[in-house]
């Protein structure tokens, strides 16, 4: 296989990262992690050079190099538009108006590189009447309608990390436009603006559920319903030792292998029709007092092996150690620190955690130097507070 072969789908592809939080730097690293040389500017606040040459403990920073910049300078401006002029996309994720205010939002990058794609992940994105105002993962969804879905019935609503807002609906959605906005440029294209909204992503990931609804499959209220938690055969059970099983018989062939391999149910429970909801309470019963009989890895030892759809409820130490898990390489080892590997899988262009999360400014004199900036101007700037 030849070095190009190995270096990632999005191998030559050159992003400038403004460092935020959450799901901007979410995408930046599965741009990182596909092969793009991604190019992250710190703040000069946040470098300390005691720490270079360490990997830096948040994953999300991983794969790319970091330099420090002051963006409120006149000078650090002037670098990263100097990055932006050999750059093919930019990520962003501050409130709207912040880069245009400081002379680097579309037009100001455009102006030097039309190719750019430059992407910009808010919660609520570049316009609306909450476009101006602050808010987090549980704001979105509960606008959207999915943290109502999000819960037991007659309880409420259960905030779901946040994994479907910030990454799922945000920083997943700025990838794939960011990826197919590079791809319209690649065919001709001019450079364009990805306004990634969680909101709007959110939504898209809910439109199952409207679908559901519109044909009269999903009723309203929480916890009642088939994929969420309503239905004694889609739900969660205590074992003996205070550990869980995840059980997902949804289809009647899976569901009466489940009843084959646990002998369900335990008398003088009954095996009630499965199908009509108004069983489902006392369905419920009898599945949890049998899977109470049990440990979980009992359980697990028995169902998993088999077309019963039934899984370990894994904590986070325990889920790499999974012999699946552990056979596909969901989790690698990289200086030290097991983290999840990259995905999806390519079977030409193979992907891989190719550099350590970066310190701060630790690749500052490496990226200008590779930019053009010449010894003695990168010495200026630093004196200067422009870059460290």
């Amino acid at each position: 296989m030849t070095a190009d072969l190995a270096a990632g789908p999005l191998a030559g592809v050159r992003v400038v990262e403004l460092a935020g939080i959450g799901p901007g730097p979410f995408a930046a690293m599965m741009l990182a992690d596909l092969g793009a040389d991604v190019i992250r500017v710190d703040r000069v606040t946040e470098v300390d050079t005691s720490a270079f040459g360490t990997p830096h403990p948040d994953l999300l920073n991983r794969g790319r190099r970091s330099i420090g910049v002051d963006l409120k300078s006149a000078d650090g401006r002037d670098v990263v538009r100097a990055l932006v002029g050999g750059a093919d996309a930019l990520v962003e994720g501050f409130r709207p108006g912040v880069t245009e205010r400081l002379g680097l939002g579309p037009a100001d990058c455009h102006a030097v590189n039309p190719r750019l794609v430059y992407g910009r992940m808010t919660g609520w994105g570049q316009d609306g009447p909450s476009a101006p105002h602050a808010g987090h993962d549980i704001d979105y969804l509960a606008l959207t309608g999915a943290l109502h879905g999000i819960g037991r019935a007659d309880e409420r609503p259960v905030p779901p990390m946040n994994l479907l807002g910030d990454f799922g609906g945000g920083g997943m959605m700025l990838a794939l436009g960011l990826v197919s906005a590079l791809y319209a440029v690649r065919g001709g294209a001019a450079g364009q603006v990805i306004d990634a909204a969680i909101v709007d992503g959110v939504a898209v990931l809910s439109t199952q559920i409207h679908a559901l609804r519109q044909l009269g499959m999903w009723r309203d209220p929480r916890g009642v319903n088939l994929l969420d938690g309503g239905a004694p055969f889609y739900d969660t059970y205590e074992c003996a030792d205070g550990r869980h099983l995840a059980v997902g018989a949804l289809e009647p062939r899976f569901y009466d292998e489940l009843v084959r391999l646990t002998g369900f149910p335990l008398p003088p429970d009954e095996a009630a029709d499965r199908t009509d909801p108004a069983n489902w309470p006392a369905l419920r019963a009898a599945w949890a007092r049998l899977f109470r009989t049990r440990t979980r890895d009992e359980w697990a030892s028995l169902l998993t092996a088999s077309d019963a759809c039934v899984a370990p409820v894994l904590d986070w130490r325990e889920a790499p150690e999974h012999p699946h898990l552990a056979a596909r390489g969901t989790f690698v080892r990289r200086d030290g620190v097991v983290q999840p590997a990259p995905a999806p899988r390519f079977s030409g262009t193979p992907t891989s955690v190719r550099r350590p999360p970066p310190w701060p400014g630790e690749h500052t004199d490496e990226v200008l130097a590779e930019a053009g900036f010449a010894p003695d101007r990168v010495t200026e700037l630093r004196a200067a507070g422009a870059i460290a």
